[in-house]
């Protein structure tokens, strides 16, 4: 078969909606030879996300495209999924004590329930709180459930129901550093605004205002640009399908976002919407700072990773179990190599009540200590 004729078979599946069915395509139909041109991926192999990539890219033309073109179809995929998902982002607007605060959401069907999910930080302290959709509309909300301790909050909105439009939540946890992501959202007052981005990083963590000595774990850093006023809106993926709510910036960095991921979502909007809160935070009662070369060689020690152990609350779960200068190296068995990994670890992998198994080296011995994890303390505002 021809490249020309694959081409051919591309179109019409594209045309047709076929793409969910298997389609046997040599990798080099002429000479049986892998073709790094149609590998979309890049993973060695010629499969349907290969060839839905390359339908997207082609389109009903049928014009060769390059090999970015081929990756991310933005000629193509963009304007749809803008076009898709615009109608689901809204503006939100508090009025506090001391102003005004203006921030981003988007709609989501809970359990046949339409709600907009949104920042904490966005709705905080809102003396009263309105909701504008992609039409100009707006209308008076309330806030419903929040969370400080994932920047999550969840607002009911006074609308009539032709004026939601819900999102998909997906999944998070199968989220690759590289891949594509948007963001879209209301910087600065200006409605709708999109951009575009990588996933830069996971498993990070963010210490805000509302959340005190705590960090909320297990964040994704992104490089789609993020500014005053996007926050909580969504950042999706290629399918349309938020992976995460736009939390925060650093100031003065380019390209350095980050978004409370999806699967935390999920976790925990049923607890918001129910009972106005989450509480299933694990908590270990200490507090510490990362291992580095230079720390090692200061104090003698053998390992050049982890997080070493600062404070120890006496009456906390660690308390009598771990010391001061412990060196946490591996939960349940998964390595820890600092903060950010051992706070996006409690956040992802576990519950309150839970017995986990804490390795740490003490003294430059291996030693290993079972602790039942208690829940975090309110937040502090």
């Amino acid at each position: 078969m021809r490249r020309k004729d694959l081409v051919t078979i591309l179109i019409s599946l594209s045309l047709a909606g076929a793409l969910f069915f298997a389609l046997p395509i040599r990798s080099n139909p002429t000479a049986g030879e892998y073709d790094p041109w149609f590998d979309a991926n890049d993973d060695g192999k010629i499969d349907m996300k290969d060839v839905a990539a390359a339908a997207r890219a082609f389109g009903s033309s049928g014009t060769p495209v390059n090999k970015t073109a081929l990756i991310l179809g933005t000629d193509t995929i963009l304007p749809a999924l803008y076009a898709a998902v615009k109608d689901s982002v809204v503006m939100v607007v508090g009025e506090t004590a001391t102003g005004t605060v203006q921030g981003s959401g988007f709609v989501y069907n809970y359990s046949g329930t339409m709600v907009v999910l949104t920042n904490n930080h966005v709705v905080y302290g809102a003396t009263s709180l309105s909701v504008t959709f992609s039409d100009g509309d707006g209308y008076g909300a309330f806030v419903k459930g929040t969370d400080p301790y994932a920047d999550f909050a969840a607002v009911t909105v006074d609308a009539p129901s032709s004026e939601f439009k819900p999102l998909s939540i997906g999944n998070s946890s199968a989220l690759s550093v590289g891949e594509p992501v948007i963001a879209i959202g209301n910087p600065y007052g200006l409605v709708g605004s999109l951009t575009t981005g990588v996933v830069s990083a996971l498993e990070r963590t963010l210490t805000e205002e509302y959340t005190g000595s705590f960090s909320i774990g297990n964040i994704v850093q992104t490089s789609s640009p993020i500014n005053s006023g996007s926050s909580g809106g969504p950042l999706l993926n290629y399918d349309g399908e938020v992976v995460g709510i736009t939390t925060a910036i650093v100031q003065d960095a380019q390209g350095l976002g980050f978004a409370i991921p999806s699967n935390t979502l999920l976790k925990e909007i049923a607890a918001l919407m129910v009972n106005g809160t989450y509480t299933d935070h694990s908590y270990l009662g200490v507090s510490g700072t990362d291992m580095d070369y230079f720390t090692a060689q200061q104090i003698g020690s053998t390992v050049t990773y982890g997080w070493r152990l600062g404070t120890i609350v006496p009456s906390g779960p660690s308390g009598g179990k771990l010391k001061v200068n412990d060196i946490v190296i591996a939960l349940n068995g998964t390595r820890i190599r600092g903060g950010d990994d051992l706070m996006s670890y409690l956040e992802a992998d576990t519950l309150p009540g839970e017995t986990i198994r804490v390795q740490v080296m003490r003294s430059n011995v291996a030693t290993e200590v079972s602790i039942v994890l208690g829940t975090r303390p309110s937040p502090p505002v």
